[in-house]
């Protein structure tokens, strides 16, 4: 059952990360502050803005994988940095032709630390806590 488990909390993180990206991204495109996905017009500030919405929703997908790990919540935090780092790094190598080079490097880049700091957010409120408590 703690597999399952361990399975679904870096999944959730996984998936938290890809849905409010792109539903970001989305969002962007449908107002016209971003150019829609299918032009490969892309301006450096659009570039730094998607980059940072990115590491902030990675840290919260960090969190969400030490918040539901049923045991050990920072070792499923490396497995989900793990597979960030791995996926950013496939990107760079199909996204090297669409974009600035720097951006895809800085998205695999960010990946592992910022999926990490949310692990520490979430594991370092509990041990807060703890010692609250004592």
């Amino acid at each position: 059952m703690n597999t399952l488990k361990s399975i679904g909390a870096v999944l959730a993180g996984f998936i938290t990360v890809v849905v409010l990206s792109t539903g970001t991204d989305f969002i962007l495109e449908q107002t016209g502050i971003f150019t829609p996905a299918g032009q490969s017009i892309f301006i450096t500030w659009m570039l730094v803005v998607a980059l940072t919405y990115r590491m902030f929703y990675t840290v919260v997908g960090g969190y969400v994988t030490a918040a539901l790990a049923p045991q050990r919540p920072m070792k499923h935090v490396v497995i989900l940095g793990i597979i960030g780092t791995v996926a950013g790094i496939m990107g760079v190598i199909v996204g090297w032709d669409l974009s600035d080079h720097w951006y895809p490097i800085a998205v695999a880049a960010t990946g592992f630390p910022c999926t990490w700091l949310g692990g520490k957010l979430k594991t370092g409120n509990r041990l807060m806590i703890n010692q609250l408590k004592n």
